[in-house]
């Protein structure tokens, strides 16, 4: 069994393969993931784990060597995924969080929406963020705190648009429309709402 890159490695999973030599490509990065370039290396060592890290600007995404290129592409999502959940862990303080919001509203709506404050809040159990936009001020629910990246992102996004056009009308969503990873986050937090809505399946008692 090989030795793993050291740091920011992602959680390894188990998917078929074993042969082959040792090869690696580059891959442009899933649309709208915000990784400047993804390479994907192929072991023949590496028969049931796929891994990623960070090296620079670059995503290194491990593989075994004859996993499918359907199965590639599939799995450098999931990896992607969970090495932004994982550095995500790492709370921003509200003070970080302004300077993000500012850093997204200069990226994708040219500086217009100047928050005056933006913070962490732990009364939020029922929506992901809120703004009032008389006051400048956007509330994100802590609920967020160790989802991946661009789902952050997309809600500050989204309350930040709020600070430009109140209500959830087509110039709204148009706004939003700049953010490459919409679609992607608004389902990721669905999922996570539906998730808690399921019901919980009693204790297994060996029947």
């Amino acid at each position: 069994m090989p030795v793993d890159p050291p740091a920011r490695l992602a959680g390894e999973t188990s998917p078929h393969g074993a042969g082959g030599q040792q090869r690696s490509a580059q891959r442009p990065p899933p649309r709208g993931s915000g990784t400047s370039a993804v390479e994907v290396r192929r072991s023949a060592r590496r028969s049931r784990t796929v891994s990623a890290y960070r090296e620079g600007d670059r995503t290194i995404v491990l593989i075994p060597a004859r996993m499918s290129e359907a199965e590639e592409r599939r799995w450098v999502g999931v990896m992607l995924d969970k090495l932004a959940a994982q550095e995500s862990k790492r709370v921003l303080g509200d003070a970080e969080l302004t300077e993000r919001a500012e850093r997204l509203s200069a990226q994708y709506f040219d500086g217009r929406a100047r928050p005056a404050s933006v913070r962490w809040v732990t009364n939020q159990n029922t929506r992901w963020g809120s703004c009032t936009p008389a006051e400048g001020s956007i509330r994100l629910s802590h609920r967020l705190q160790g989802m991946p990246e661009y789902v952050v992102d997309y809600v500050l996004l989204h309350e930040l648009a709020h600070l430009l056009v109140p209500g959830h009308g087509p110039r709204f969503w148009r706004l939003l429309e700049a953010y490459p990873r919409t679609e992607r986050a608004r389902g990721y937090l669905e999922g996570v709402v539906a998730a808690g809505r399921l019901p919980h399946l009693p204790a297994d008692r060996g029947e």
